[in-house]
């Protein structure tokens, strides 16, 4: 798999422009991380999950700027925790609103954060759902530690990659791990351990009997079947 997600490019100057591309539309965004006013801190970005980066030339750009107590490195606060009961509603909600099947988010949040929504990986993912810089900028989101916003924005991303790959689950969960330039290029699941190997949990969480699974929505692509063939003879295949 090759690992592509985010670029940061911090420009020497007192301004500190920090440049991020989001690799679906080519669209490029600068987050400005000098604050207009006092009440606003610097935008802090870390890599990605990967440690990968990526660039490219376009006109479209924005410049946001993060309130001091809600960065994208941002600290803990109690007053933007919440308990298991709290994150379930968020995801009810974030279900309903977006249309994807509730289950299916418990699943990546259970795999991403082990629903604690102050988790930070190595590699600079945040909250309940993991964003990176990219995605979060990408969604709107303005604290990635908000388990609001970052389910929300989680939820819609999903739902971006499920469209994108044409309902095709593995390939949706495998650039939500990777990154969307990383399954393009590898035209299915990357290569890479780690991915496949998060594929495989988020799918085991998502069909494990009692997730609350909706019926019908997709099938397990790696469940085992027994089909007899026309010589009555019984096969078991994942095929």
């Amino acid at each position: 798999m090759c690992l592509a997600t985010l670029a940061l490019c911090l420009q020497p100057a007192n301004a500190q422009i920090a440049k991020v591309m989001d690799d679906t539309n080519g669209r490029q965004f600068f987050v400005n991380s000098d604050p207009p006013q006092s009440k606003f801190a610097p935008a802090k970005f870390g890599a990605t999950k990967f440690g990968a980066t990526k660039f490219g030339a376009t006109k479209s750009h924005a410049t946001i700027y993060l309130p001091a107590e809600s960065s994208f490195a941002g600290h803990s606060r109690p007053a933007m925790s919440v308990d298991r009961d709290g994150a379930e509603r968020l995801v009810r909600e974030a279900a309903e609103r977006h249309h994807i099947d509730p289950a299916l988010i418990r699943a990546v949040i259970e795999t991403e954060s082990g629903w604690n929504p102050t988790a930070k990986s190595s590699k600079g993912a945040l909250g309940l759902m993991q964003l990176i810089p990219t995605t979060a900028v990408r969604f709107g989101v303005n604290d990635a530690f908000s388990p609001q916003q970052n389910v929300d924005a989680g939820v819609r991303y999903l739902k971006t990659l499920l469209q994108r790959y044409n309902g095709n689950l593995d390939l949706a969960l495998a650039a939500y791990n990777a990154g969307e330039g990383a399954v393009d290029r590898a035209h299915g699941i990357p290569a890479f351990r780690e991915t496949r190997d998060y594929v495989q949990k988020v799918q085991n969480a998502y069909f494990r009997p009692g997730s609350g699974r909706m019926e019908g929505v997709w099938s397990n692509p790696r469940a085992i079947r027994k089909e007899p063939d026309p010589s009555g003879r019984v096969i078991f295949t994942n095929e």
